[in-house]
């Protein structure tokens, strides 16, 4: 039998769902950076999980979001993410719970005290929780004619991330995987809806002004480190090509504040990436991204943050309303 069309719109609708929760696991845990889309709303109730691949490069931690780095370090870092989400109601709100596990492999090379130093980690990085609620925007997605009729407008939410000294940690050395100390993040992601809401051109800007906080690590290699708060602003515009394909500008600028090491204070530094994502729908239930984005500044002269990083996530995703629909338009 041929599917009704508005079956077929609610099939049209899955694809956006899949496009939103690619997004969700793009970039959290590396360089503290989120994708675009990642705060669109979905059918409350969705899961989502990805599988992600990324190769950084420059003279930073990509996985420390204090950002503590010395201009002669060269380092490269090999990472690969899992997570799961889960979207839910909160009273009349939406909103979201993910956990973030990074694992992998870092290594680099810097002068220290006079003399070429090589150093490495490999394991397991600081699992990550994040809380998300939306403030002000349209109703939380219940049902399928909820979905047809969404469109975001604008909308604000609050975010809460806190990271687990759980990481694999080395207190001999000053670069490892895990950060041996508790950290999160507090924003206000905000989305701006640029015309209509048709499916194969949709238009957002997104502004996501955020600040990371820091506990001290009493263990860097053998000294107490201290950190003050970091100040990030993510803007990304984003565009749809076809129902299936998206793609996205995307610029952050991040203000590291200063760091404190056995009582000797060093300034903080500041650095702006740009960069781009693109997606594409495999099938009604996975999606494949693709994501580059490079620091301004990356001469060797410069005394600045440098950072550069690839990534490609493939993530699969099911809510038992869609799966119901999808053996509905089967018989």
């Amino acid at each position: 039998m041929h599917i009704p069309t508005q079956l077929a719109r609610i099939f049209r609708l899955w694809i956006a769902i899949m496009a939103i929760a690619a997004a969700m696991f793009g970039s959290v845990a590396a360089n503290a950076q989120v994708p675009p889309r990642f705060y669109w709303k979905t059918l409350q109730g969705t899961n989502a999980i990805p599988v992600i691949a990324m190769s950084t490069s420059g003279n930073t931690n990509p996985l420390d979001p204090s950002h503590h780095f010395d201009p002669s370090a060269s380092l490269s870092a090999d990472i690969a993410i899992a997570g799961y989400a889960k979207m839910m109601p909160i009273g009349n709100k939406a909103g979201m719970l993910a956990v973030l596990v990074p694992m992998g492999r870092i290594e680099g090379e810097a002068i220290v005290r006079g003399s070429l130093a090589r150093q490495s980690s490999s394991g397991f990085g600081d699992p990550m929780v994040e809380f998300n609620m939306n403030l002000i925007g349209p109703p939380p997605i219940m049902n399928l004619p909820d979905m047809l009729r969404y469109e975001p407008g604008f909308s604000m939410d609050v975010i809460v991330d806190v990271a687990f000294p759980l990481g694999q940690y080395d207190n001999t050395q000053g670069l490892n995987l895990g950060q041996n100390r508790w950290y999160g993040r507090i924003g206000t992601p905000m989305i701006w809806q640029l015309g209509s809401w048709v499916p194969d051109r949709r238009t957002t800007l997104e502004i996501f002004p955020s600040v990371w906080l820091f506990g001290d690590n009493d263990d860097f290699v053998g000294q107490t480190f201290e950190s003050d708060p970091t100040f990030e602003l993510e803007t990304h515009l984003t565009r749809n090509f076809t129902s299936k394909i998206w793609g996205s500008f995307d610029a952050t600028y991040i203000e590291s504040g200063d760091a404190t090491i056995a009582g000797t204070t060093t300034s903080g530094s500041d650095m702006t990436t740009v960069g781009f994502t693109l997606g594409y729908q495999l099938n009604d239930s996975m999606q494949l991204t693709f994501g580059y984005k490079s620091t301004l500044n990356n001469d060797t002269a410069s005394n600045d943050l440098k950072l550069s990083t690839f990534s490609i996530s493939l993530v699969a995703g099911w809510h038992r309303l869609i799966e119901g629909a999808n053996r509905l338009g089967g018989e």
